[in-house]
């Protein structure tokens, strides 16, 4: 049930459900209070006559016991006080003998006497004063009643009574008031607490709402339109337009990414469809009865066998780039350039024998990284600028100190980089105007790019339209590796 609840009404419940609490307790307080000042004002009431009733008797011995015998009267005192036998003066008064027998009451009291509990009997005589309620002729009256000693030398109990009907009254007047305006105000803090909720929580309406149209259209583009302070609410719609945005570029990275892994399989699909394809034909021509000659036989198997190392480099290569995609671990140790130079250019000498690779590594360089994939990647570097490069040109291989980093260069006399392509060189399976004719897939720079960066690397590219291009790799450098 709570959890079927919207925020807006369990706010407005707790806010009720305060306010009626504080008044609740403000309004017993209140009641309590001024019931327990009004009896206790009628108690002082009742303690102040009952007070001058002993004096009057002190001063006029036939008020509240038997008359005192001739002779008795003080000489001289003052008159004794004609009443109606067994009468006192007053309203709502009684005496009783110590044992609680009535000895005399007030007119009008007629013939009804005021109560006196068994409990109130014995503290009475114990000498201490009693408060209790009684219904006499229909009307409430708080009755006190204490122990006095008549000039006579008699111990009596006299009883002084007062109405409360009219205390009650204006008690339970006040009672109703506290309900009735407790009950109101409790109805009118429900209604502003609603409307007060529904207005702080409409931005998060606007959020529930922009949230659902944006799963619902796919914009990311949108926004949660806020003017309000920047409270807790404000907060919340700067974050959560903050997520948009975050959202926004992830969605544009997972669409470039699904492009690009479309493009992938297309291009991969098409490169490695072309060889397959050229296999299975010469396979077809072998397979010819009557068999082909010999001199033809000779160049399809050559064919072929060109064919499947291509399959092969192509293979090798896009396990090298799912290698990268999947974060593979490289090492990071001090390497010597000159060494993994020379043999670098001597490989690739055997590699590309119509080029002349010019290799002359200054000594005491040092980098760290992995040799195996700094390797991989010079060698993709030789062979793309072999691949550009008119036949005889010279390929340089050089490196250098590079402030912090060592800088590893290879430079070729193709024909160049145009502007335009530049930009897309290290793009997997792309391939630029002047090589789309070549042997390659397009991964090479996209393979090298990826193992220098893992190796915490950079790579950059220099190049003119008919000047040639230089790569270059720069690699952090072992501390203290510059010595002349």
């Amino acid at each position: 049930m709570i959890r079927s609840m919207s925020i807006r009404l369990r706010l407005t419940l707790l806010y009720s459900a305060i306010l009626a609490l504080t008044l609740i307790a403000f309004s017993t307080l209140l009641y309590v209070t001024q019931a327990h000042a009004t009896y206790n004002s009628i108690r002082s009431d009742l303690q102040r006559q009952a007070d001058r009733f002993t004096r009057s008797n002190e001063l006029f011995p036939g008020v509240g016991g038997p008359p005192p015998a001739p002779g008795e009267g003080p000489p001289g005192g003052p008159p004794e006080v004609s009443l109606p036998s067994g009468t006192l003066p007053g309203r709502w008064s009684q005496t009783r003998s110590i044992t609680g027998t009535v000895i005399a009451r007030s007119l009008d009291l007629s013939s009804t006497s005021l109560p006196l509990s068994d409990e109130g009997l014995r503290i009475v005589q114990s000498g201490s004063g009693w408060f209790e309620t009684a219904q006499v002729e229909e009307q409430p009256l708080l009755i006190h009643s204490r122990r006095y000693t008549t000039p006579n030398g008699v111990v009596q109990i006299v009883q002084i009574a007062f109405p409360i009907a009219q205390a009650q009254q204006s008690l339970n007047t006040l009672r109703l008031i506290l309900v009735a305006g407790s009950s109101l105000a409790i109805i009118v803090a429900f209604a502003a607490g609603w409307v007060l909720a529904g207005t702080a929580l409409r931005p998060i309406h606007r959020i529930t709402q922009t949230a659902g149209a944006i799963g619902a259209e796919h914009n990311f583009g949108r926004r949660v339109d806020h003017e309000g302070p920047v409270d807790e609410v404000g907060q919340l719609a700067v974050t959560f337009n903050d997520m948009l945005a975050e959202l926004e570029a992830a969605y544009r990275q997972l669409e470039d990414a699904f492009e690009s892994q479309q493009r992938f399989v297309a291009d991969a699909s098409h490169e490695l469809r072309t060889p397959l394809t050229t296999v299975r034909g010469n396979i077809e021509l072998l397979r010819r009865d009557p068999p082909v000659d010999p001199a033809e036989r000779k160049e399809i198997l050559a064919d072929t066998s060109d064919e499947v190392d291509r399959l092969i480099r192509l293979v090798n290569q896009l396990l090298l780039l799912a290698r990268a995609d999947a974060g593979q671990k490289l090492r990071h140790e001090p390497l010597a350039v000159k060494p993994l130079l020379e043999d670098v250019c001597r490989q690739a000498k055997l590699l590309a024998p119509d080029s002349t690779i010019a290799c002359d590594p200054p000594s005491g360089l040092t980098v760290q990284g992995d040799r195996d994939a700094l390797k991989q990647v010079l060698l993709i570097l030789i062979d793309n600028a072999c691949t550009h490069a008119p036949p005889g040109a010279v390929i340089e291989v050089s490196a250098r100190p590079a402030g912090e980093n060592a800088a590893i260069s290879v430079r070729d006399s193709g024909p160049g980089i145009a502007p335009d392509v530049l930009p897309h060189i290290f793009e997997r399976f792309y391939r630029g105007e002047v090589s789309r004719s070549g042997p390659g897939a397009g991964l090479g720079l996209a393979i090298a790019r990826d193992l220098v960066e893992a190796q915490d690397g950079t790579i950059q590219v220099e190049s003119q339209v008919g000047q040639g291009s230089v790569f270059t790799v720069f690699l952090p450098a072992t501390t203290g590796a510059f010595h002349s």
